[in-house]
């Protein structure tokens, strides 16, 4: 058993945190709102620190989820980030969904120190955090990433190394295309078939079986249809990582004309008071004018 750190107990980091806790290893958490991570000592026990420097002092694997670069940066770089704690040897491991471009400057922040580094964004959502089986994608050495998959596997079902430092974040961000013309596509079929008067739960209970099937179909088409969107991955988040998408594939040359035309659907949400629904709630844009 391993003795880590977790910084960030946010909705994916806080069952994160419990699943390393109930796998056995000696867990310090850390968290910008102390309260949350008072609550956690309160469920799971272990201890909690006061700066995410003191979390790391002494750790194993140092893990990381919290809400953007900035954020990132400030809880490992800064004055009393975990780089300042950490004993040469150690590996840090960043759940967050960042860009690779931050991916890398800690990749070599931390070979500076003498530590390993992983950037290991997961997908599952919240569900596949409580749940244990979020899928992870991780860019770093093999030697690295060797040594932390073990640990990894507290709360993951799938973790597979991408490549260099970076290429995790580069994954995540296929990930979230992937999901955002799906969801769509969703939200469209779903609009459709109500104004074509068919019975929702017959179409989808057909067609999710079939070539059109997907795990936004299987897991959200039901709430769509109820008009629930108080749950899963809030639009706010969505437009964060389809803005770090948006502005790799400028630099990368890649032509997202789906993506970038969602992401202003998204925005539409967020006018419409939408940023903490769930992101199939692409519906409701749809229906705001009937």
């Amino acid at each position: 058993m391993a003795k880590v750190a977790f910084i960030g107990l946010g909705t994916m980091g806080y069952p994160m945190a419990g699943h390393l806790a109930r796998a056995g290893h000696q867990v310090c958490v850390y968290n910008r709102t102390a309260a949350r991570a008072q609550a956690w000592v309160e469920a799971y026990g272990h201890r909690r620190a006061d700066t995410p420097a003191e979390a790391a002092s002494g750790a194993d694997f140092v893990f990381t989820c919290v809400g953007n670069d900035n954020d990132l940066r400030d809880v490992t770089l800064g004055a009393q980030g975990v780089l300042q704690g950490m004993r040469a040897g150690a590996v840090l491991v960043d759940h967050t969904t960042a860009s690779a471009e931050v991916a890398r400057e800690l990749y070599a922040a931390a070979a500076e120190r003498g530590l390993g580094f992983l950037d290991a964004p997961v997908s599952g959502g919240q569900a596949g955090a409580e749940n244990g089986v979020l899928s992870v994608m991780v860019g770093g050495d093999l030697e690295v990433f060797e040594r932390a998959v073990p640990v990894i596997d507290a709360f993951a079902s799938a973790t597979k190394r991408m490549g260099a430092a970076g290429n995790g974040q580069l994954a995540k961000m296929v990930n979230q295309i992937c999901i955002a013309g799906l969801v769509q596509g969703l939200a469209e079929a779903t609009h459709f078939l109500q104004q074509a008067g068919l019975d929702g739960e017959q179409v989808f209970d057909v067609i999710q079986h079939g070539a059109a099937g997907s795990w936004q179909m299987s897991n959200r088409h039901k709430t769509m249809l109820n008009d629930q969107y108080d749950f899963g991955f809030a639009v706010d988040w969505m437009r964060k990582d389809l803005a770090l998408v948006l502005d790799e594939a400028r630099r990368n040359g890649a032509q997202l004309p789906v993506t970038a035309l969602v992401d202003q659907f998204y925005a539409d949400v967020q006018r419409m008071g939408g940023g903490r629904w769930d992101t199939s709630s692409l519906l409701k844009r749809l229906e705001r004018d009937q």
